[in-house]
């Protein structure tokens, strides 16, 4: 599968940039082709937000690896909401550049943050799809001051030290440069507004928002992957003038005792004696659902060790394709019987099977042949050899560097 490039070719970076690099193409870009900055181009603002979009994905780890694997399909199916470009640009650089923030600070309603948990399921789970329920804590508004936090209803007075922004822009000095850092205001913990602590409602005791506890439906489907993503849009902690982020469950799959996915098949591997190999074969296995599937072998078929093959329609159902199944390979093993077991009865093994090709007469006569026999091989052995030969090499060496040597003593 050819890797989808096309956020990269926008930044200007190759697929193996780093995250310096990436952040580093963004900050040139973004300030190059900022509308502000191109009051005649009437493709500026396409073009910025092309960036943005770009930036978005590659700038956060998650979905720069769902978009290396899936491409744009991918983040689409995950469940992954954009953010503005201008919201990008606010973040990345701070408010009040370029006028790209209103009063408040903030271009429209900001986004909280995604709740990502991981789901871990069977495989008999994926195969057969399942129906859970799962309960979450998140923060909700108010509903007896209907996220306002005070009891009387006046709206809560704007912070002086963020000027009501709930964030501060701090500017460290380092050397000839200058960094700019964007934290949570520490006096209305990035709230932008202040309520008086007699005025406080006390459902919520200021604070806007309660705890909830919400059942959510967890549905998986027959064919899901590892890594696909189950997205409950807007489930996340809600907050005044925020638009609440998302609730997302990424499969993860427990590795199976007999297979092994790949895609929509399934592997499995088996063993069979030479005999089976050789004249024909029948087992048996329950699959993911429970169904007892007996295996034959077609007529006058040999198999040999490593062979592959395929059942069709065994595989893992093909998600969103109902009555679509992968196939199910099977690799197959065969154990050759020991010595003593065929000895007894090797005359006939010889005239049952093809005659071996003869051997050149002309050379067992050569005066320059020699005969070797074989012996099995150890790996060890080589080891140990090779470590007596490092040891006699360190000895040598010692005695040349006048290391330990015999003394003699010498009679006068």
């Amino acid at each position: 599968m050819v890797k989808e490039t096309e956020f990269y070719d926008r930044l200007g970076v190759k697929p193996e940039a780093t995250n310096e690099e990436i952040k580093k193409a963004y900050r040139k870009m973004a300030m190059k082709l900022h509308p502000d900055r191109n009051p005649g181009d009437k493709t500026a603002e396409e073009k910025f937000k092309a960036l943005g979009e770009a930036y978005d994905v590659l700038g956060d780890e998650k979905k720069r690896k769902l978009y290396d694997r899936y491409g744009k399909k991918g983040l689409e199916e995950g469940g992954y909401q954009q953010r503005s470009a201008r919201d990008i640009f606010s973040a990345f650089f701070g408010p009040g550049v370029f006028g790209d923030d209103d009063d408040d600070g903030h271009s429209g309603p900001r986004r909280g943050d995604d709740s990502v948990n991981p789901l871990n399921v069977t495989l008999e789970d994926l195969y057969n799809g399942k129906t859970s329920h799962i309960a979450i804590t998140r923060n909700i508004l108010c509903s007896k001051c209907h996220g306002n936090g005070t009891k009387s209803g006046k709206s809560p007075i704007k912070c002086k030290a963020c000027n009501g922004r709930g964030i501060r822009v701090i500017t460290k000095k380092m050397g000839f440069f200058q960094q700019t850092e964007q934290t949570y205001c520490p006096e209305c913990h990035g709230r932008g507004e202040i309520i008086d602590d007699k005025d406080k409602c006390p459902e919520c005791n200021g604070k806007q928002v309660v705890s909830d506890r919400k059942v959510l439906e967890l549905v998986v489907e027959p064919g899901m992957k590892d890594g696909q993503h189950i997205t409950f849009a807007g489930e996340s902690d809600q907050a005044p003038d925020m638009e609440p982020g998302d609730v997302i469950f990424i499969i993860k799959t427990k590795e199976h005792s007999r297979f092994k996915r790949s895609g929509n098949d399934l592997t499995m591997v088996r063993s069979i004696s030479l005999v089976e190999a050789l004249t024909g074969f029948q087992f048996s296995f329950e699959h993911l659902d429970k169904r007892n599937i007996v295996v034959k072998s077609a007529p006058e078929q040999v198999v040999k060790p490593g062979d592959i093959m395929a059942i069709p329609d065994m595989g893992m159902p093909i998600y969103g394709m109902p009555y679509s199944w992968g196939r199910m390979l099977v690799k197959f093993n065969v154990v050759f019987p020991l010595f003593n077991e065929v000895q007894p009865k090797l005359e006939q093994i010889r005239q049952c099977l093809p005659a071996p090709a003869k051997a050149d007469d002309t050379l067992m006569t050569d005066s320059k042949t020699e005969t070797v026999t074989l012996e099995t091989y150890d790996p060890n052995a080589d080891r140990q050899q090779s470590r007596r030969g490092e040891a006699y090499d360190e000895d040598s060496d010692d005695e040349q560097q006048g290391g330990p040597q015999r003394v003699q003593c010498a009679q006068q």
